[in-house]
């Protein structure tokens, strides 16, 4: 199976391993827009928060929104036990408790959001590394990020083959950037995203790799 094909593994978080009820993210952005003076739809709010355009900054800006004023608020607004309360396990990602192999996480969360998910979820102990992207470190498609956790997991320079999986065109190109082989979990219409995400594997579903 393909999941014994690699020496370790890398996983994007929100929408890959871990999710969110969809009306939290409704709320999320209803009370975003209301300080804003902008109204987000249905499909712009699930555009930007699980980044099926790819760079959610290109994507505000398209709208006339200004990065700079967006995230503050954004930030906000959002709070980690807040998230936490609202989250869950994608059933089908369980399988990589089980992983005999490294395993870690590169997401774009930010910790004060990330941290009490994967607590409330106590999934922490899955993984080997956890890496955070941030302005310093850089934002994938950058492969430093996916770098950094190979070097956390000790599989760096070594000839080991690894893996990235995420639902995002982002993990996909961060993980080509880095030299490893990118699984895309499209958990979403094409026709909401607009466009195919190419990758080495392309999966509805994680268990479709066992």
């Amino acid at each position: 199976m393909v999941a014994d094909e690699y020496d370790f593994w890398l996983l994007d978080l929100d929408g890959t391993l871990v999710d969110v009820e969809e009306d939290y993210v409704h709320e999320v952005f209803d009370e975003v827009g209301a300080r804003l003076g902008r109204e987000f739809s249905d499909r712009e709010a699930a555009m930007l928060w699980y980044g099926l355009n790819g760079s959610r900054n290109d994507w505000l800006q398209e709208q006339g929104i200004d990065p700079a004023a967006f995230w503050p608020v954004f930030h906000d607004v959002e709070d980690g036990e807040r998230r936490a309360a609202h989250s869950y396990v994608h059933e089908d990602a369980e399988f990589v408790a089980d992983l005999d192999a490294p395993t870690g996480i590169v997401t774009h969360s930010r910790p004060f959001l990330a941290n009490p998910v994967l607590d409330a979820l106590d999934v922490r102990d899955w993984f080997d590394a956890i890496v955070f992207c941030s302005d310093d470190l850089g934002w994938k498609p950058d492969p430093r990020p996916v770098r950094q956790a190979m070097k956390d997991m000790g599989v760096a320079h070594n000839g080991h083959v690894g893996v990235l999986a995420g639902d995002s065109s982002s993990d996909v190109g961060a993980a080509w950037n880095a030299g490893l082989d990118a699984i895309h979990v499209e958990r979403h219409s094409p026709e909401l995203r607009g466009h195919c995400v190419r990758a080495d594997y392309r999966v509805s579903a994680l268990d479709e790799l066992l």
